[in-house]
């Protein structure tokens, strides 16, 4: 799950790390306030949408007066911003970040992530702050440092040593960054993050340390034991059939193709995805529907991929084992009744109590293509589409 800036500064502020006040705003009026109560000098206004570059879709304006603060804020509330990460269709803006100004004497970039791979957090930081990691990485990887920090030993002084080196730092400043990096590994853990990335990280002229701006992913699986951050879920960000998939238990991603998916299990459902590939089509989404789907669960998984109108065939592919196949079937026939079904509908069921299940399919009177393998039903379902 995905927060915004202002929200990640918060939780970060609470761990006594160093942000600059500012102001969430919906307006330009409260715009123009919060760079008053800021002091009136030189602020910064910040597009809030999930998606980085938002500068160079001008999303990011400075203002050196709570008047041209709201001027930038006419231009950007409502706009729809437009980014690398956003693809074409870009993210409407509905509010905006006021922030402090500072003066920059340097720049760094920093993110901790879970580093699967090594069992550990890694923090990735380089001198090159304020441009995207990715370029970074591409035109100068020796201007990148890699940090493994164990989970079982936590942060350590000579993690510090490390990076004081690789950032070419001052150790007089030693102190400063050990506190720092400690900060934000415990608010990394401690709140159960999957990413959390601060571009830039500066030195103010004055010697200090500050976020300038803090992108932050939390672990969805660990909200339960979050309910703060469950909070931050900002529903205007989140694809409607995303959020409508999460309230039932399901697992949805949306793609560009045209063959919508029903799958039980996660490795089964980018099994076929794949094979859908191989056949030459396009799979429109991924959905897990779970080990223990009810016929109340089949449907609303049906209500979902019928909401994308890209869809224009679905091949359901269950394995029947915790769940069983001819429950399955009579979820499939109670939706596709329920729904008026007007796509093409291939279904391929193995496992318990299969040959009922089958049974019940092609009794139901209903435009039901059955398959046996995995193969034969994508060649099907593509044939639909074709």
């Amino acid at each position: 799950m995905n927060i915004h800036e202002y929200q990640a500064k918060a939780l970060l502020l609470s761990y006594g790390l160093p942000v600059l006040k500012g102001y969430i705003c919906y307006t330009p009026g409260e715009v123009e306030a919060a760079a008053d109560n800021l002091g009136g000098g030189i602020c910064v206004v910040k597009a809030q949408v999930h998606a980085g570059g938002r500068g160079k879709g001008g999303g990011v304006k400075v203002a050196k007066s709570p008047k041209e603060a709201k001027a930038h804020a006419e231009k950007i509330l409502g706009m729809t911003l437009v980014t690398p990460q956003t693809g074409a269709q870009g993210k409407l803006v509905r509010k905006v970040y006021v922030e402090a100004g500072c003066e920059i004497d340097r720049e760094f970039y920093v993110s901790l992530l879970v580093d699967r791979a090594n069992r550990c957090i890694s923090i990735i930081a380089s001198t090159e702050g304020g441009m995207e990691i990715e370029e970074v990485a591409a035109k100068h990887p020796e201007k990148i440092i890699t940090v493994k920090v164990d989970p079982k030993s936590g942060y350590q002084g000579f993690h510090t040593v490390k990076l004081i080196s690789g950032l070419k730092l001052s150790f007089e400043l030693q102190k400063d960054l050990h506190k720092l990096f400690s900060g934000l590994y415990s608010s990394f853990i401690n709140s159960d993050l999957s990413l959390l990335e601060i571009n830039p990280l500066v030195i103010t002229k004055q010697g200090k340390f500050v976020i300038l701006d803090a992108k932050v992913s939390v672990d969805e699986n660990a909200l339960f034991r979050q309910p703060q951050l469950k909070t931050f879920m900002d529903y205007d960000e989140v694809d409607a059939k995303d959020l409508e998939a999460s309230k039932f238990g399901l697992s949805y991603i949306a793609l560009d193709g045209n063959i919508g998916c029903m799958v039980n299990g996660a490795g089964l459902a980018m099994a076929t995805m794949d094979i859908i590939k191989a056949e030459g089509g396009e799979p429109a989404n991924f959905l897990d529907v779970g080990g223990g789907a009810s016929k109340e669960t089949v449907t609303e998984a049906f209500k979902i991929l019928l909401s994308d109108s890209k869809v224009k065939a679905i091949l359901v592919n269950i394995f029947g084992g915790i769940m069983k196949c001819d429950i399955i079937a009579g979820g499939i026939i109670a939706a596709a009744k329920e729904l008026s079904l007007n796509v093409p509908l291939v279904v391929r069921l193995q496992g318990t109590n299969v040959e009922l299940g089958r049974k019940m399919l092609s009794e139901s009177g209903l435009k039901i293509t059955t398959a046996d393998t995995m193969d034969d039903a994508a060649r099907k379902v593509v044939k639909e589409v074709s």
